[in-house]
Parts: structure tokens; C-alpha cells; sequence
């Protein structure tokens, strides 16, 4: 499996850019490089603005790993493998620095919850999300935090109860998730070089202080995610995930 997580610095701006070769989904060594990322970047005083992305057009982020996930075989194992989407979460949450996430294309599961965890959010029309753990016998316990704080529990309720319902990139900006709607990637690239640089150019300080009005009310989550880590786990070694996994892997 083909897999990176690159870092490029031009000024005051950052671009992690993470890519795989199945589908931009992630395994736990990925995730840990997303997050040592991420932290390293927090670490740079000259840095003031993220942008999350990952390579390619049709798809950001087909959640998490289903080949590491059905070779995991016991509960420890299994907390750490769904700790990874929280180590990322918390990391973006903490860090403080401004993220704006570069989306484009079709998201699925942890990456709706990488989506959220940003603090502005450019996508294209084509892009499209979906939370689709219920339909392999989980739910997306470690991502509902981030993604309720976002869009509040009625619409989380919507997408967690409709695993196999896509959503479209209107439904997301009308419901909070996106910050900004662009017909094609031309327009929004344009548009992301020009707010960023001009982001940029903001005192520090005053960035660092509005990123922590941005997450006020989230400091339990570091309890609460490695929680909801322990029920994802246990669930993920119960035989009706095991049997739905290796079935959704033959289609």
C-alpha cells in the first residue's frame, strides 16, 4: 500500500497534503504521521495558517482502513486503531494555528470527522459526505463529537442513521460543515490562495485567540474520545463486523 503524508511551507502558510493508494483512506501509521505532522507544525512560530488537504480530486478521505482493520483481532489493538482518528481531531482542535480543509471530492466515515475539526472549510460542488459505520455493525462514536459540535445533533442523527446516504456539498454548507461552496476547482484553488495569503497576514496573536473562542467547550473531549474509542473497538471485533467487512471487501 502506497502512503504519505507530505508537509510543504511557503511563508506563513503550511499544506499538509496525505495521500493512499486506497482510496485516501487511513491506517493507524498514517494517522500517527497526520498528527506528528500537524504538532511539528504548532512547534513553528513562523507559521500561522494550515491547509488540509489530501491528493486527488475524486475523493478527500474513504475513512479508515478496512484490511487493518480486519486483521486486528483483540480489544487493546482495536482501541488504538480508532484512537488514531482522535489523536488527529485533538491535534487540529489543539493546534494553534488556523486549518482551513482544501475538500474535494467524496468523503467517507473518520474523514467527515477530519472535515469538522477544521476551522474553515472550502469544498467544491461535487464533493459529497457520508457516515457509513452503522452499515458495518459500528457507529461513528469517535467523530461524533467533533462533527455534532459542528452541525449540531439533528443533522448528526441524519447522517449517522443513513449509512448509506450521501450528502451532498449544499446539505453540508447549508448545515455548518463547509464554510464555502465553489463550482469548480479552478475557482476554489483561486480562492484559497488569495484568503490564505491574506489570512496570513493577520496579527498571530489575535488568530491564536479567536482559534480558541473557535473550540471553547471542548476540553473533556481528550476523556471523551478515548471513550468512545474503547465502544468502537470492542464493536469492530464483534462477528456481525467481521462478516459485514469481509462482504463490503468482495464487492
Amino acid at each position: 500500500m502506497k502512503q504519505y503524508v507530505n508537509t510543504t511551507i511557503v511563508n506563513k502558510i503550511a499544506r499538509i497534503k496525505f495521500y493512499s493508494d486506497k482510496g485516501n483512506s487511513f491506517t493507524s501509521e498514517q494517522l500517527a504521521s497526520l498528527s506528528k505532522a500537524i504538532e511539528v507544525l504548532n512547534n513553528n512560530i513562523e507559521i500561522t495558517i494550515i491547509i488540509l488537504e489530501s491528493e486527488g480530486n475524486s475523493v478527500f478521505c474513504s475513512g479508515a482502513s478496512f484490511d487493518e482493520l480486519l486483521s486486528i483481532n483483540e480489544e487493546a489493538s482495536s482501541k488504538i486503531f480508532f484512537s488514531g482518528f482522535a489523536q488527529v481531531i485533538l491535534a487540529l482542535k489543539k493546534s494553534s494555528k488556523i486549518v482551513i480543509g482544501n475538500i474535494q471530492g467524496k468523503t467517507v466515515g473518520g474523514g467527515v470527522g477530519l472535515i469538522a475539526a477544521c476551522d474553515y472549510v472550502i469544498a467544491t460542488k461535487n464533493t459529497q459526505i457520508k457516515l457509513s459505520e452503522l452499515a458495518i455493525g459500528i457507529g461513528p462514536f469517535v467523530i461524533e463529537p467533533v462533527i455534532s459540535y459542528k452541525i449540531g445533533k439533528t443533522a448528526m442523527a441524519d447522517l449517522m442513521l443513513n449509512p448509506t446516504e450521501w450528502k451532498d456539498s449544499i446539505w453540508a454548507l447549508n448545515k455548518g460543515l463547509f464554510t464555502k461552496v465553489f463550482d469548480t476547482i479552478e475557482d476554489s484553488e483561486n480562492y484559497l490562495d488569495e484568503y490564505s495569503k491574506k489570512l496570513s497576514q493577520y496579527n498571530p496573536d489575535a488568530l491564536i485567540e479567536i482559534k480558541k473562542i473557535l473550540w471553547e467547550n471542548t476540553e473533556h473531549w481528550n476523556d471523551l474520545l478515548k471513550n468512545r474509542a474503547a465502544v468502537s473497538g470492542k464493536l469492530a471485533l464483534s462477528n456481525f463486523t467481521k462478516n459485514t467487512l469481509k462482504q463490503f471487501k468482495k464487492i
